[in-house]
């Protein structure tokens, strides 16, 4: 049993650096642009609405702060790994060095469901945008190529329920029509009615035809997504200055209450709603750890990689924390309420805002940079897992089809070609919401474990080289793993029964492949590449001391 907790030596990672055939090809703005596109999605333009008015007001600013800066525990010790251990493989790869080999895979379990429910959450949400981006122009899909299945038989279930029961207005009989109609309206096989999210199906499949071609290319768009929704926020932040009313400041910090919706209450505003708001956003900012999935691709990795990861999210705290007060200067935080006067507002509130201000037209900018925006969310969260599934491979803990790099792309083909196969129809079938849940719990448990991870071996390892060290290490990994844990254990019941199943399957394919064909168990690391792999470039990366 003790064989699990086996660690790989310094000296296989500096092999496994020295033989890859990934193209080193990101500077460190390219790496800072992976970290924003990972971080800036559909969200900012979503949570900002949910969090004013179910949790902190126009003290929502404060809940970025505190989110902003419980990150930043995490974001430094993965900034020290990354300058120690500059590979792909992110938290896995620096859990199996430090920890050991149960560790590292539990981790890497994990991670493949962040980013694997990340990326199919992120297809659905881009094929909502793109549905309301065509509306604006008059166009309308479908109802049965816009909707997975699981949706469509509930909703019909509901409105043909509804319906039934009587005593509704003419409105809600009109909308629940429409929705029976539009079931009916689909087209049948052996019997059944066909239904799929086919716009989810396809930017998958865009984007993993952008990602084949090579990391450079896939860099050179991640930038320029990048740069047009980092413009899109910029001008939501200065128009927005215009239309600020101060009064909707005021209170600025709420007096606590009670919000009682479809006879669910829970408590809001006051400094436990702002705490609140931290946790409930704390997702908009995980994006960073996408930057050290690429460790394998930077050009001098251990100094770039932190330098990426820290800027990133500097940078996109500040842009949440001011489009949360242009925002809730703009609307009043009640006016968010799904029941009142603006029902809608909080689907799409900075959209709404500028609605209501009179100035329609700027909800155009809004959409299409919400929805080309996203894009580069997929894309970055697609890269980072099968850089993931990459290192995973080369340990031997899954099948090495996933460690196939292409000679001329420089990227793992195979990897991509099978995950994007996946990702694609999961996505286009599925009812997404009702698992994208679970991928909080594998980020938290990551983010704990890196922080474990660092401290351990600050303390076995003192005369590392090491570009970056987290200042008060100690003070720094307790805030860290003690901000992490509270936050595992308010995760809901669901999110918590769903990841320990998750975590089970994990232990059970470990135990009957991973153990048996681990390359560190059978004493084989350092072999990473077999003969037909030859490394491409040689590159100095700053192993012994180097630049």
């Amino acid at each position: 049993m003790s064989k699990i907790w086996a660690k790989k030596p310094m000296s296989a990672y500096e092999a496994d650096i020295q033989k890859s055939e990934l193209k080193r090809v990101l500077g460190k703005w390219s790496l800072t642009a992976i970290g924003i596109g990972a971080i800036i999605g559909g969200g900012i333009f979503v949570l900002t609405g949910t969090g004013a008015y179910y949790n902190a007001g126009p003290a929502l600013a404060l809940s970025f702060v505190i989110a902003g800066i419980a990150c930043v525990f995490a974001a430094l010790c993965y900034a020290e790994f990354a300058s120690i251990l500059p590979v792909e493989g992110s938290a896995y790869a620096y859990a199996y060095g430090t920890v050991g080999e149960i560790f590292a895979w539990i981790i890497g379990w994990g991670l493949i469901l962040e980013y694997a429910m990340g990326s199919m959450t992120v297809a659905v949400s881009w094929s909502g945008y793109f549905g309301k981006l065509l509306k604006m122009f008059n166009l309308h899909l479908p109802y049965w190529i816009t909707t997975d299945p699981g949706t469509a038989h509930k909703a019909f279930g509901e409105a043909t329920k509804q319906i039934a029961e009587g005593k509704l207005p003419a409105d809600k009989i009109l909308s629940f029509q429409e929705t029976i109609n539009n079931f009916n309206a689909a087209p049948e096989l052996f019997n059944m009615k066909i239904f799929l999210n086919l716009p989810a199906l396809l930017i998958v499949l865009f984007v993993i035809w952008i990602l084949l071609r090579g990391t450079k290319g896939a860099a050179k768009a991640n930038n320029f997504i990048v740069i047009l929704k980092v413009s899109a926020i910029i001008f939501v932040i200065i128009a927005g200055l215009f239309f600020i009313d101060t009064s909707n400041w005021t209170p600025f910090i709420p007096e606590p209450k009670v919000i009682t919706e479809n006879g669910v209450s829970h408590s809001a505003y006051g400094l436990a709603g702002i705490v609140a708001g931290a946790s409930a956003i704390f997702f908009a900012y995980v994006g960073f750890d996408a930057v050290s999935t690429q460790a394998g691709e930077a050009i001098n990795p251990k100094k770039d990689v932190p330098f990426a990861i820290i800027a990133s999210l500097v940078i996109c705290t500040l842009l949440y924390i001011l489009v949360s007060l242009v925002l809730t200067g703009m609307m009043n935080y009640n006016d968010f309420n799904p029941l009142g006067k603006y029902p809608d507002a909080i689907k799409a509130p900075v959209a709404y805002a500028f609605d209501i201000a009179g100035q329609a037209w700027a909800g155009y900018i809004i959409t299409v940079a919400a929805t080309v925006g996203l894009i580069s969310v997929l894309m970055v969260m697609i890269m980072g897992q099968s850089r993931i599934f990459l290192g995973m491979s080369k340990d031997g803990l899954i099948p090495s089809t996933f460690s196939k790099v292409n000679s001329e792309t420089g990227v793992p083909r195979k990897n991509l070609l099978i995950l994007g196969a996946v990702i694609a129809v999961v996505a286009s079938l599925t009812p997404i919401n009702d698992l994208a849940h679970m991928t909080s719990f594998g980020t938290l448990f990551a983010f704990t474990m890196v922080c474990v991870a660092v401290w351990v071996l600050r303390v076995k390892e003192p005369n590392l080289q090491r570009n970056f060290k987290v200042p008060a290490l100690p003070l720094i990994a307790c805030l860290g793993i003690g901000i992490n844990v509270y936050l595992i254990f308010n995760l809901s019941k669901e999110a918590q029964m769903y990841s320990l199943g998750w975590l089970l399957i994990g232990f059970v394919i470990y135990f009957l492949y991973s153990i048996r064909n681990s390359k560190l168990q059978k004493g084989e690391l350092g072999e990473t590449f077999k003969a037909e792999q030859k490394p491409l470039e040689k590159f100095d990366i700053d192993i012994d001391n180097k630049n």
